[in-house]
């Protein structure tokens, strides 16, 4: 299968896959991110480190508390308050460069850029349709989670002013749910006004387990979750604020 023949189904696969033997988009979704083709994987790898020296020069970004992102051997949701393209890039190659295996759900709309989608597909990314109940992710997501790979997610769906009435998405609580898998609070600032050598910092907060939340029915939790998991994303931006005056 060539990559623009894209399979209806997302539906778990297993064994490695082979390099240079027309892998579609979907076999990069659906295989482990240990299973995807070497050459492809030290591709990816050379890109990680290019970025995390050259982001690190631009922009100086420190993880606060990053033991909580890589010491943790569980799948995890990561859900992220989104401030810049500097907020996916930072996570993701500090968790490479740990050997913590970690997937990103992009909007589909990137997928009408081949190129992109080449890109994001190895690097471990997938798609979800906006807007639309997308359970194909959400099996997708489930799948990845329960082999110990981790999801990075961005509820807010969209850049978006702190003060902005917009009401984050909660797709992500589903994903954990039906996993059982926790869900881990990630925090930025300083990104989303990014001058040449801007400060930037990243807070991690501890993984919110299935057994925190109060209620006991199955879409009783999912509310919380999906109440509880943003409040701890903004509480934890408003910390970093406190601890670096001035860094919005």
């Amino acid at each position: 299968m060539s990559d623009r023949n894209e399979a209806t189904a997302a539906t778990p696969a297993e064994g490695r896959m082979r390099a240079f033997a027309g892998n579609s988009f979907d076999d990069y979704y659906d295989h482990a991110l240990s299973d995807h083709p070497l050459p492809g994987r030290l591709l990816i790898g050379a890109i990680v480190n290019i970025l995390w020296v050259l982001t690190k020069f631009l922009w100086p970004w420190k993880i606060e508390n990053a033991e909580r992102l890589l010491d943790d051997a569980r799948g995890r949701v990561l859900i992220m308050n989104h401030q810049s393209m500097l907020d996916p890039v930072a996570v993701v190659v500090t968790m490479w460069r740990a050997h913590v295996p970690v997937r990103i759900v992009y909007k589909s709309d990137f997928d009408r850029i081949v190129p992109a989608t080449w890109l994001f597909s190895r690097a471990g990314g997938f798609p979800v349709e906006r807007g639309t109940a997308d359970m194909k992710t959400v099996r997708r997501a489930r799948a990845m989670l329960m082999r110990g790979e981790c999801v990075l997610i961005y509820p807010e769906g969209t850049r978006i002013r702190d003060d902005a009435d917009e009401k984050p998405h909660g797709g992500y609580a589903i994903m954990a749910q039906l996993a059982k898998a926790p869900v881990q609070p990630v925090a930025m600032i300083g990104a989303r006004h990014l001058r040449f050598r801007s400060r930037v910092y990243i807070g991690v907060g501890e993984p919110i387990e299935w057994s925190d939340l109060s209620a006991t029915k199955r879409k009783e939790q999912l509310a919380e979750m999906e109440s509880v998991g943003m409040r701890r994303v903004y509480e934890l931006r408003d910390e970093l604020r406190r601890a670096h005056p001035g860094v919005e």
